[in-house]
């Protein structure tokens, strides 16, 4: 089961998202996805019916909705599509929760808007694609989406952190920039605390606060802060 049940308006559109993503998909599926009974997801299925939605009961298979209901905004080609579905599982792969948890959604969403025919064609290539790294799928942080707001927002963070040493600071930080080495994220901050631009492991953060205090924008690209910083150490 997946975290706790949602409240059910919450739930009843997942539903109808995760309906029109795949071709097919069991009562038992979305039950495990939605943390409910099987008997609450007959309930939720006919309230969707009810609601004017044609839903296809498919016996010993599952529920799809009805070729051509949705029509898409937008049009993925083969090549855009399959490009989507690489992205979702180098994401699978990634160490952080809240990173995987996103593209995972924010997918599912781009999915439901595939035509009929690319729907199946992307649950076969999804099964089909490995890539090596974090094999056992171990996820060893859950600050990505809160670090990329502040960096955005210019908002300070403060962080607890222990270091590869094992020394616990507490630290008032300026989020730059985030890179990843070796599938680790390292986030680029100015330490108030030392008064100079760190490098902090993402997984190494035990704890984060959104602070209220904003902070002057840092008028340089990434790269000119390698250029800047690194480059002549």
């Amino acid at each position: 089961m997946e975290g706790k049940e949602k409240p059910r308006l919450s739930r009843l559109t997942a539903i109808l998202t995760q309906l029109q993503s795949k071709r097919i998909i069991t009562a038992r599926l979305l039950a495990e996805k939605h943390n409910v009974s099987l008997r609450t997801i007959y309930r939720d299925i006919r309230t969707l019916e009810k609601s004017g939605i044609p839903i296809v009961t498919e016996e010993g298979k599952g529920y799809s909705i009805m070729e051509g209901y949705h029509l898409p905004p937008v049009i993925f080609s083969e090549d855009e599509a399959n490009a989507l579905i690489t992205i979702e599982q180098l994401a699978i792969k990634n160490k952080d929760q809240s990173l995987v948890d996103n593209i995972t959604s924010a997918l599912e969403k781009v999915k439901a808007i595939l035509r009929y025919s690319q729907k199946g064609n992307a649950d076969l290539l999804a099964e089909r694609i490995y890539f090596s790294g974090n094999n056992n799928e171990e996820k060893t942080s859950d600050n990505l989406m809160q670090i990329q707001s502040a960096i955005t927002s210019y908002k300070v963070l403060t962080i607890n952190y222990l270091s590869s040493e094992k020394k616990q600071t507490t630290r008032s930080i300026e989020p730059f920039a985030i890179y990843s080495i070796h599938g680790d994220f390292l986030l680029v901050a100015f330490c108030q605390l030392r008064n100079d631009f760190r490098h902090f492991r993402i997984d190494f953060i035990e704890s984060i606060t959104i602070e209220k205090q904003i902070f002057k924008p840092y008028n340089m690209t990434i790269k000119e802060y390698f250029e800047k910083y690194v480059r002549n150490q």
